[in-house]
């Protein structure tokens, strides 16, 4: 079989199943280099993001800090993470990818294990701003990347995988987090928490290195690739970009602002991060709410529905890539998640059904939330990836500042998320519905 000769057939839509299997063996190599290390890179940055929920159960006492400070606090990451997304996807595209994750992943690995020594609500803020500002680009940075090598029609099912760092962070991060806090609790005359940031933080500094080794900036810098898979992948790419270029024609940041359809999406990843921000800051506190007691076991706790969160993933996008849909399956699943969750404030403290609930939200909102991504990049098309990408995760991002913050805002007034939740699940209902009535087919391609 020569390789070769398969990109033709892909560059002009010919049946050719030799071809297809080439392509598919490429895809398969490609994935095996390039999406373990993004995951384990997604999986510290979002640790590095949530962590604090789990910390706040003994920092709040510890510093004098209420729910509302916190909640200010989890959230006003978001604003200056908001400021800093397109200048950071737009110097990607001058820099290369490998020299931007390492800037972003030293920078926010610094700004994580500083948080260990707050001891004031100013001090607090200011770290967060500061987390903000270095992890910016990130998020973005790789959803574009991610561009650079696979078609829209693969787009869908490598999205959820890296997205799949989601649910997974919180899997592994409660009990981690958990078992850090109260085993290390007093040791060198440090707090729990203070260790948590210490130990959670520190590694990534270390990981932005070997991003920066091992991740090459597009496919033609891929050593483990020879010429004709090189040569195979960017007729799949360049055939994929011609269509866009005839469906749409975009500029780039100008552009990306002056269409309407950008804030569409902005609109429903801002229902997306309303919803996932909601479940990472605030669950730790909801089980704890249950009357579960240690902290190492409210750890081991929130690794359930995180499970059912990494099911949904999986589950949804590639049910979403195997019907070619996109719409329903972001907007329908989204909105079942947010009424799952809200559910769960008319149980009291009844553990098992409570626990059912926010499996059942966590498959629906992770699984949902994170084929949104497989949206933007198809619409969009390669002339406006770079700064749509950005534009609509900065304004979406608001999602995670607005949850948090107005739910810690509502539980120190009146001793319930109860209400914040329903103001949750409006929000969320109203995406899904924007999801559906706001794109067109023609935005959503999938092949």
């Amino acid at each position: 079989m020569n390789r070769t000769r398969s990109a033709p057939a892909v560059t002009t839509g010919v049946s050719h199943a030799p071809a297809r299997s080439a392509e598919d063996q490429v895809y398969r190599k490609i994935s095996w280099h390039v999406m373990p290390v993004i995951l384990i890179a997604y999986i510290c940055a979002f640790l590095d993001r949530i962590n604090i929920g789990y910390a706040q159960l003994q920092m709040k006492h510890d510093l004098g800090f209420s729910d509302a400070v916190y909640g200010l606090g989890a959230g006003i990451f978001f604003v200056t993470y908001l400021l800093f997304e397109v200048p950071s996807n737009l110097l990607l595209e001058k820099i290369g990818a490998r020299l931007t994750f390492l800037r972003i992943m030293v920078l926010w690995g610094l700004a994580s294990t500083a948080t260990a020594f707050v001891s004031e609500a100013w001090q607090f803020y200011g770290i967060r701003l500061l987390l903000g500002i270095f992890e910016a680009g990130f998020f973005p940075g790789i959803i574009l990347y991610l561009t650079y090598w696979y078609p829209s029609q693969r787009r869908g099912r490598v999205t959820g995988l890296f997205l799949f760092g989601m649910p997974i962070t919180g899997v592994l991060g409660g009990p981690l987090s958990g078992t850090i806090m109260s085993g290390m609790e007093g040791l060198g005359g440090l707090h729990g928490w203070q260790w948590l940031f210490l130990v959670e933080g520190l590694p990534t500094i270390l990981l932005g290195f070997l991003l920066y080794r091992m991740l090459p900036d597009k496919p033609g810098q891929a050593r483990w690739l020879n010429d004709a898979e090189k040569a195979l992948v960017q007729s799949v790419l360049d055939a994929d970009h011609q269509y866009e270029t005839k469906a749409r024609h975009h500029g780039k940041l100008a552009a990306a602002l002056a269409d309407s359809k950008t804030y569409v999406l902005a609109f429903v990843y801002f229902c997306c991060a309303c919803a996932v921000y909601t479940v990472t800051f605030w669950l730790p506190t909801m089980i704890k709410g249950l009357g579960v007691g240690p902290i190492s076991t409210v750890g081991w706790y929130t690794a359930v529905p995180y499970i059912f969160g990494a099911l949904g993933v999986l589950v949804i996008s590639r049910s979403s890539d195997h019907f070619r849909e996109r719409r329903w399956h972001v907007g329908g699943t989204l909105a079942v998640g947010a009424i799952a969750l809200f559910s769960t404030s008319f149980l009291g403290t009844a553990i098992v059904p409570v626990m059912v609930l926010l499996c059942i939200a966590a498959f629906f909102i992770f699984g949902g939330g994170s084929l949104f991504w497989s949206i933007p990049p198809t619409y969009l098309g390669r002339d406006a990836a770079a700064a749509g990408i950005a534009v609509i995760s900065s304004l979406g991002i608001l999602g995670g500042f607005v949850s948090p913050t107005l739910i810690g805002w509502i539980k120190s007034a009146t001793g319930s998320i109860q209400m914040g939740l329903l103001a949750l699940t409006a929000l969320v209902i109203a995406g899904g519905l924007t999801s559906l009535l706001g794109l067109p087919k023609s935005a959503v391609r999938v092949g």
